[in-house]
């Protein structure tokens, strides 16, 4: 009873999609999901819950209303992975596959920065990168009079690198729609250099820099956070100085990690991710594993849209596996950012490993568009939960 075909650890974009196609395909029949939630979050929208754009109950629905039909739902917590025996033991009980996904994504740490853990959800500290805190940020936004405003982003494993700066933009055009903008100072923290890392993308976003006055702190760190007197101290990663600030506003995205089963088992690599061939998805250790989405070592964005290209090269080598062949089936590094700049704009940021454009639409897509706003905000969410989560594109 307790053995699977195909055992899929996660219950996120990544393993829904990929047991979905399984599914679909038809030779596999014993399909397994490890997840203990009860809700599935569609994550890209709460950038834009961060700014009173859409309400965060849009982006939450039953698990069991995308666990896909024929596959069965495995309600426990993966606590140990054993790929020398084949099995995963969890909470509950201890499981044994012939084939094994691991798509568990990462799970954010708050511990990075003194104090931080403590004041994250209040004292004007807040973050888009949970389901709890993302509308937190616009309930505080609307009540600022003046002040310092922080935006943070870190380096090393990170859920949609583009979204530090979105709800920075979108903060910023919230506060010049209704004439306040000149009451604050914004600052971009960055533990790196650059605002974006593809050239194309990051000359267009350098300039909105320079015209809407963001003042940027590269190669800078928070690490410590004093809520109660609302300060915030950033290190300078080139020179060691430590400077204290005071804060209006204090967005955090936190540091990100894998699950301790993952990284403390023979899959992971140095860093705790899944090793995989970057390429195939194939453990690089075990044959008869697969990793797809941010747990996995590809070296690309952590995003939706790198899952939507991932979850049919892993499953149409999964099966080439099965069946004797070569894994043919090849993932590029495609990745793609929709980076919010208004309320009603979109600059969609599509590329590769090689960090080159990839992009979709037969125009410039690094210039700021209603029409990719649109895309984003509506046709996007539509595709995700009526044709991505059910393995159709």
């Amino acid at each position: 009873m307790n053995n699977y075909d195909v055992l899929i650890i996660g219950g996120g974009s990544a393993g829904i999609t990929a047991a979905a196609r399984i599914r679909n395909r038809g030779l596999f029949k014993k399909i397994a999901i490890i997840e203990p939630s009860q809700n599935h979050y569609y994550q890209p929208l709460w950038t834009l819950v961060g700014n009173g754009l859409v309400e965060k109950e849009i982006t939450e629905k039953p698990m069991k209303s995308v666990i896909p039909e024929g596959v069965t739902w495995l309600q426990e917590s993966a606590v140990k992975l054993d790929p020398e025996a084949n099995s995963v033991q969890t909470n509950k009980a201890s499981y044994q596959y012939k084939y094994l996904i691991v798509a568990t994504g990462i799970i954010p740490d708050w511990s990075f920065a003194e104090g931080l853990a403590e004041t994250i959800g209040k004292n004007n500290v807040c973050s888009v990168y949970t389901y709890e805190t993302a509308e937190l940020c616009f309930d505080t936004v609307k009540n600022l009079e003046k002040g310092n405003l922080f935006f943070t982003m870190p380096m090393g494993l990170l859920k949609c690198g583009g979204a530090p700066q979105k709800i920075m933009w979108l903060t910023d055009d919230y506060c010049r729609r209704f004439k306040k903008r000149d009451d604050f100072t914004f600052n971009f923290v960055k533990e790196g250099n650059g605002i974006f890392g593809v050239e194309k993308y990051k000359k267009v976003l350098d300039q909105l820099v320079i015209e809407r006055d963001i003042k940027t702190m590269y190669h800078s760190k928070l690490i410590k956070v004093d809520g109660e007197n609302k300060t915030a101290t950033f290190k300078n990663l080139e020179t060691g100085e430590e400077t204290t600030q005071d804060y209006a506003l204090l967005h955090v995205v936190p540091h990100f990690k894998t699950h301790d089963f993952i990284s403390t088992s023979s899959l992971a690599n140095d860093k705790g991710e899944v090793e995989v061939d970057a390429h195939t998805l194939q453990s690089t250790r075990f044959p008869n594993v697969f990793s797809l989405g941010d747990c996995s070592s590809c070296p690309t964005g952590k995003t939706g849209a790198a899952i939507r290209k991932q979850a049919p090269v892993l499953v149409e080598n999964l099966h080439s596996y099965h069946e004797g062949k070569t894994l043919e089936k090849k993932y590029n590094g495609y990745t793609a950012c929709p980076i919010l700049t208004r309320h009603n704009r979109v600059l969609l940021a599509e590329f590769d490993y090689d960090g080159n454009p990839v992009e979709s639409f037969p125009f410039n897509q690094a210039q700021e568009s209603y029409l990719m706003f649109l895309f984003k905000r509506y046709l996007l969410p539509w595709l995700y939960w009526n044709l991505m989560l059910r393995g159709l594109i």
